[in-house]
């Protein structure tokens, strides 16, 4: 192939009415009868980058009805992303009211719905004031990187080597801490709260969490394990908020109110809706998105993993009941905690800040296409990428490269150059930076894969995840219900209602009708294609500095 890309997709193997037995599943445990599951009815909140959700799951893990809003994306600077906090809410909210009604015309009752899991958009965060319950500043969201100065400072502390040993994380734009300084710095009504002791703090799920519950009428003010475990505050061995991170970060834990850390099941820790035609649903789940995928997929065995391809590209490795610091380029996560008497299960995880966004970036800045299902149609205009490599880092590059003041770069460029190659390189973009991720956790684990499930809204077309299949040399598995983020939140909330109680009950859960993509070309081919994306990662940071820089400019 001229242009060193992946070639049209043959067909992908489907392997229909196939159940995968989890290696973890205890022997002799017997699952409830299907019948019976099927009248047993879960909630789940998906709050993401780009929109919410409100699906209705029964009890054998089929969605019945859902309803989806996409809110407003705020840009106000170059490098700057933000939400609306209310708009947050009042797209659940919608969302609820919406997928109920229709939940209701299918014939069932409100109170069919045993309980409410919630699963959200990681490391964004939002103050507020604890007198009024009022946000004090749009929700700094996780791509945003007007932090980066923040970050090069903190790289220069003292004590900054031990903080990735403490809370499995690496100083980067991408975690909660850093935002939290910058509004200190730039907010005066944030600074304001926070002398006063009034001001809460929250990553996506304690805002909604709070807000379903009536604000201040119940106080309401938690986290479960997984969002906790995101923002640089938590131990990720004990859990709990670290004095050394908040003394690190000049954080003075009277000033700011933290949430509760609690797991990610619980039958009360979570409140209830306060209002709204599910009032008084128990909320018992919640997980922050990347986790809940990995439940979804039920990735309950050491060993398993999944990829998840959103607005940005996140593969989570479970690791077992002890945390593992990587040492090449990984984060350190909790993958989920359920709680009554089990012990937290951690997980390795590579973060690709953009995937599903660079999508979007050609259509609606460059105008490529009208509708983002037209992407894989215009990347086959083209039989190859042209020469073209696009480093996507429009937030800089996670991992397994953490570099900063990476930015979006094209090479390769010629008057040869078509949409088509462009759209191929931008897929291409997420597929290597997967591939380096595999790469890093199989140095970090001693262990590689041989087959990779995925999901998410990329995965739904054939030709990307055959593409992803033929960069990384392995098989990518695609289940045919593609809804496992979500279906993890509802799972979180099952076991706390106890829909199900041991993960033996959940093997069959969508499991059936996968669809397998093999590798259609040599490992010659790929390796070739991987190092000229190296050399472009090379070559895409360190010529701005932070004088020419917009999202470094004065406040």
């Amino acid at each position: 192939m001229a242009g060193g890309s992946v070639s049209k997709a043959q067909e992908p193997v489907h392997v229909q009415g196939t159940a995968k037995v989890n290696p973890t599943m205890e022997a002799g445990v017997a699952a409830p009868e299907e019948n019976e599951l099927a009248h047993w009815y879960i909630g789940s909140i998906d709050q993401g980058t780009t929109s919410s959700r409100f699906l209705i799951f029964d009890g054998t893990g089929k969605p019945v009805c859902s309803h989806q809003i996409e809110f407003t994306q705020h840009y106000p600077r170059s490098g700057w992303h933000e939400h609306d906090p209310l708009e947050l809410v009042s797209s659940v909210e919608e969302c609820i009211q919406e997928a109920t009604k229709k939940f209701v015309d299918l014939g069932h009752k409100v109170s069919d719905i045993q309980a409410i899991g919630v699963t959200n958009q990681r490391e964004t965060i939002l103050l507020w004031d604890a007198e009024t319950g009022e946000p004090l500043n749009n929700a700094i969201a996780w791509p945003d990187t007007r932090t980066k100065t923040i970050i090069r400072n903190l790289k220069g502390k003292k004590g900054a080597e031990n903080l990735q040993g403490l809370c499995g994380l690496p100083l980067s734009t991408y975690s909660s801490a850093a935002k939290v300084l910058w509004l200190l710095d730039n907010n005066d009504k944030v600074k304001e709260a926070y002398e006063a002791g009034r001001l809460m703090f929250g990553t996506v799920d304690t805002w909604l969490i709070y807000n379903l519950n009536g604000r201040m009428k119940r106080n309401i003010h938690v986290t479960d394990s997984t969002n906790a475990s995101r923002t640089m505050f938590v131990n990720l061995k004990t859990l709990k908020y670290d004095d050394g991170l908040l003394n690190f970060f000049g954080l003075d834990k009277n000033k700011i109110r933290l949430p509760k850390i609690v797991p990610s099941s619980h039958a009360e820790a979570y409140g209830s809706l306060e209002s709204g035609p599910l009032q008084g649903t128990p909320i018992m789940g919640c997980l922050g998105d990347q986790s809940a995928a990995l439940v979804g997929q039920c990735g309950f065995s050491p060993g398993m993993a999944k990829n998840t391809y959103g607005t940005g590209c996140f593969m989570l490795y479970n690791v077992g009941e002890e945390p593992v610091i990587s040492k090449h380029g990984l984060l350190g996560t909790v993958a989920y905690d359920f709680g009554q008497g089990r012990k937290p299960v951690y997980a390795l995880e590579g973060s690709v800040a953009v995937a599903g966004s660079g999508v979007k970036f050609l259509m609606d800045n460059m105008g490529f296409f009208s509708h983002s299902h037209k992407f894989s149609e215009v990347c086959l205009t083209v039989e190859d990428n042209g020469g073209v490599v696009f480093v996507t880092a429009f937030s800089g590059l996670f991992a397994p490269y953490w570099i900063d003041d990476a930015k979006g770069t094209i090479f390769g460029i010629t008057q040869h150059t078509q949409r088509g190659h462009l759209a191929r390189a931008t897929l291409e973009a997420t597929c290597f930076q997967t591939k380096a991720i595999l790469d890093a956790m199989e140095k970090d684990s001693g262990h590689r894969l041989t087959e990779l499930a995925v999901d998410g809204g990329m995965s739904v077309s054939d030709f990307c995840m055959q593409t992803q299949a033929d960069i990384i040399g392995i098989a990518v598995d695609r289940p045919a219900m593609r809804e496992t983020t979500a279906l993890g939140a509802a799972i979180a909330a099952g076991f706390a209602k106890d829909v199900w109680k041991e993960y033996a009950e959940l093997k069959e859960i969508n499991r059936a009708d996968r669809t397998i993509f093999k590798p259609q070309i040599t490992a010659q081919e790929s390796a070739k294609m991987f190092k000229r994306w190296h050399r472009a990662v090379d070559k895409c940071s360190g010529w701005l500095d932070s004088s020419d820089d917009p999202s470094e400019s004065d406040f």
